[in-house]
């Protein structure tokens, strides 16, 4: 192995995703992959890179020195980069109670910068979201110069993370890159968020729920585009930089639900129209000419060519959907590792 990346938030949907790519892309790297284990983070994600020697999984959190501590030490001798993913991320669960989000997003990232500064890692990444930017009119972009403006706990949260990250590195010259992305789907998403959500009760014929008039406009990012934007920041990303990442596929939520409807060969009726969530952001939309003229990164897929292959995709993993809405996922570690913290 030439080098340690120890990856926080690996169970997750973005994450496992990372480390997928990672196996294939960089085979003579060490993936360290440090998950709490959280309702969001699910092992059978990772089964694919059960018993390599490439990843090695550690049970902990982000939010305690000594689990973070145990992960770099994982790493041993190699030289360390980190992708920090683990975070709170669902705007519903942040209003019914902003607190987690404050002791993960927050905390966990200034616990998580304390430890690594000391152990000297090389790179630091820390992923972000275009939801710090606010809501965009009907016209515009954000660029990595737009004013931060959250206007939920979670961007809050977020925020605020990344406000730690910038000052660790103008008060001690940490190494650190922050990327901001528009609204992953694909494979291994937890089906609460609007593609992997409306998939399953389309599939089950149970009704959509669509917020208020659905035209909150949205920009979609394939997270295979996503994972390999990362990867471009974390080896060629300049110091100190965000990096704006978008998929230029600009759709109101209400075509998205409408478009999966069709596919799936199942009719309108079943949208459901409720009460809109409080302070739901109008439209966001990314400009990603910065990691493109900077890094050469641009997206791979259209969001015609990754809708289908993620309908696809959910059509053939029907026993993993279905251990995630009847929470029967979280007996699985348990069932392959026992009590032990690392698999």
């Amino acid at each position: 192995m030439t080098r340690a990346i120890l990856l926080t938030g690996g169970a997750g949907f973005i994450g496992s995703n990372f480390v997928h790519m990672l196996a294939e892309q960089r085979p003579d790297w060490l993936c360290v992959n440090l998950d709490a284990l959280t309702y969001a983070g699910n092992m059978q994600n990772l089964a694919m890179v059960e018993g390599s020697t490439q990843h090695r999984f550690i049970h902990g959190d982000i939010c305690k020195t000594e689990d973070v501590e145990r992960a770099l030490d994982a790493c041993g001798d190699l030289p360390i980069s980190v992708v920090h993913m683990a975070a709170e991320s669902h705007v519903d669960r942040s209003i019914i109670s902003g607190l987690p989000f404050v002791q993960t997003n927050v905390l966990g990232t200034q616990v998580l910068l304390d430890a690594c500064r000391a152990r000297g890692i090389e790179r630091f990444v820390h992923v972000s979201t275009d939801e710090v930017y606010g809501s965009l009119g009907s016209e515009g972009f954000f660029t990595e110069d737009t004013t931060l403006a959250p206007n939920s706990p979670y961007s809050a949260s977020k925020a605020a993370s990344d406000m730690l990250v910038r000052a660790a590195f103008h008060t001690h010259g940490f190494p650190v890159l922050t990327t901001r992305c528009s609204n992953n789907y694909g494979p291994w998403q937890f089906p609460e968020k609007l593609v992997p959500l409306m998939l399953a009760n389309a599939r089950e014929d149970k009704p959509l729920p669509v917020y208020g008039d659905g035209m909150q406009v949205r920009d979609w990012l394939y997270v295979e585009d996503h994972c390999e934007a990362i990867l471009a920041v974390l080896e060629r990303g300049e110091l100190g930089e965000v990096y704006n990442i978008g998929g230029h596929n600009e759709y109101p939520n209400i075509e998205i639900v409408k478009t999966i409807l069709a596919a799936m060969g199942k009719p309108e009726s079943l949208i459901t129209y409720v009460t809109d969530r409080p302070g739901h952001d109008r439209r966001y939309a990314i400009d990603a000419s910065k990691i493109d003229a900077t890094l050469g990164w641009r997206p791979r897929w259209t969001f015609e060519q990754a809708l289908p292959a993620t309908i696809e995709w959910y059509a053939s993993q029907v026993e993993w959907l279905q251990g995630l809405r009847t929470g029967a996922y979280r007996d699985y570690y348990a069932q392959q590792y026992g009590s032990d913290s690392e698999g």
